[in-house]
C-alpha cells in the first residue's frame, strides 16, 4: 500500500471521521460509524478508491 493520502485531505478525513463516531457515541444516529472510514484512511495515508480513481494528495515520493 503505498500512501496517496496527505496534506489537507488527510486532517480533513481524521477530523470528520472523529466528529462522525464522537457523535455516535453520543446517541447519534447508528450510520454516523462510517466515521471510521474516513478516520482510517486518513491515519493509515491510504484510500483505496483513490487508488482505482488514480488520485494522490500525498507529496512524499
Amino acid at each position: 500500500m503505498k500512501a496517496n493520502v496527505g496534506g489537507l485531505d488527510k486532517v480533513l478525513r481524521i477530523a470528520c471521521g472523529a466528529a462522525l463516531i464522537t457523535w455516535a457515541l453520543l446517541g447519534g444516529p447508528s450510520w454516523a460509524w462510517i466515521g471510521v472510514i474516513p478516520l482510517a484512511t486518513g491515519l493509515f495515508n491510504f484510500c483505496g478508491l483513490y487508488s482505482l480513481i488514480g488520485i494522490n494528495t500525498c507529496k512524499v515520493k
